[in-house]
């Protein structure tokens, strides 16, 4: 794995996680109280062997860099690292990134002194569990000069993401991005001569492009500076390369999810929970790697937790948790109720006689929290209500408090909800 270099992609404004990414990009948003979801891609990469990283941020990068400057050092004897590279100015480009494919493109300069053999196109915002050398031995066991992760689906989901189709030997023959009506049903593909079950083919018979692509490095820099114009992957890039390149698909059948929206942001949560969960944070063999905070285990006085995580650091009164997460540092009040929610918690300590005339950090006494994302550093007063008792789905608060996406009530990072309030 010396010869391969992982580029990873902090993506774009992140409209669709708002309010979530008001303040922040994707890849830099918590997850599961304690980590960020590019915690998940660079943990990735190092259980893979791949310790020479980059990643590319343009849009709210500031916490997201200090993430990584913060957690990702590797010793001197080594050689790995994890650097960052935000959009630039330089005599050949004054532009920011137009796309992946360009973001690529303006710091191939960069990676070329490395001289890698292979490059690995990851996006910093999916949650799943994958084993790169095994993806790195058919890529080079088939000779291929892109070969694309890609996951069976049904139509349901097809719609959704890029869908490929591929012959017998995995050669992917089209591309299409979310495709519907009558060209996605023109790109099934036999996906049992891939290794499924005849039942699982006849239910999941498209292969979803999961973003993740492993490019030989001399076909990446012909490709990207011959075809100037190509900006993006998806779009682009793999479907001006079908005719002419030997481009491969990799099945992967784990759990993977593209945290693009709070549905599926709530969603995914809501799996870690599951006794069984599809994304297991307890795995000792594929840890999840994150900035390492010396924090003392959760204080709960007294209470009933059922079926949740409480992070490091919480202290918790005589209070009621019931299929939830909560964050590193939170303060959660006596007989308040929380069911179903996430609570992202806070970044520093604050006990209740420290606030200076504001709400403390955390969450108030008699509180009943349902279905809702509570973003870190968000001070909820005493005897609030958030239940969403209108069964609202879309829903903006003219004082920016919080926000309903779905159905789910958001409150923002750094949001104050005063007492009694119900909402």
């Amino acid at each position: 794995m010396r010869d391969v270099i992982a580029i990873i992609l902090g993506g774009g404004r992140g409209t669709r996680l708002f309010p979530l990414t008001r303040m922040r990009s994707k890849p830099a948003v918590p997850l599961a109280g304690s980590y960020r979801l590019v915690d998940v891609t660079v943990s990735n990469c190092i259980n893979s062997r791949i310790d020479r990283i980059y990643v590319l941020t343009q849009y709210n990068s500031a916490s997201l860099n200090q993430h990584i400057s913060r957690t990702y050092r590797f010793d001197v004897f080594s050689g790995g690292f994890v650097e960052i590279f935000a959009a630039e100015q330089t005599p050949s480009s004054i532009d920011w990134f137009q796309g992946t494919a360009d973001a690529v493109r303006k710091v191939l300069p960069h990676v070329a002194t490395h001289g890698p053999r292979d490059v690995l196109i990851l996006s910093g915002d999916h949650l799943y569990r994958m084993d790169y050398v095994d993806f790195l031995a058919r890529h080079r066991f088939l000779g291929s000069d892109i070969t694309i992760a890609v996951k069976p689906v049904p139509a349901s989901r097809a719609h959704e993401l890029g869908v490929l189709r591929a012959d017998g030997k995995g050669r992917i023959t089209e591309f299409r991005e979310k495709p519907r009506g009558k060209l996605l049903t023109g790109m099934r593909t036999n996906t049992r001569t891939l290794g499924l079950s005849v039942a699982e083919a006849k239910r999941r018979p498209y292969l979803g492009s999961m973003g993740v692509y492993l490019f030989k490095f001399e076909v990446l820099r012909d490709v990207l500076e011959h075809e100037q114009r190509l900006i993006d992957f998806a779009k682009e890039i793999i479907p001006h390369a079908l005719p002419t390149l030997n481009v491969h698909a990799y099945l992967f059948d784990g759990y993977w999810e593209d945290i693009g929206t709070i549905r599926t942001f709530y969603d995914a949560h809501m799996d870690l929970l599951e006794p069984l969960p599809p994304y297991n944070l307890f795995d000792e063999h594929y840890p999840l790697y994150t900035h390492c905070r010396s924090l003392p285990g959760p204080k709960v006085n007294r209470g009933t937790i059922e079926r949740s995580i409480i992070g490091s650091g919480a202290i918790v009164e005589d209070a009621v948790i019931r299929r939830s997460i909560v964050g590193v540092r939170t303060r959660v009040g006596a007989g308040t109720r929380i069911t179903d929610s996430v609570v992202m918690g806070s970044d520093v300590y604050e006990l209740p006689w420290e606030a200076e005339g504001k709400l403390p950090l955390g969450i108030g006494e008699n509180c009943r929290i349902r279905r809702a994302i509570i973003d870190k550093n968000a001070r909820i007063g005493d005897g609030v209500a958030l239940e969403n008792r209108r069964k609202l789905e879309d829903y903006d608060d003219p004082a920016e408090r919080f926000y309903i996406r779905s159905g789910i009530i958001v409150v923002p990072k750094g949001a104050s909800i005063e007492n009694g309030t119900e909402v």
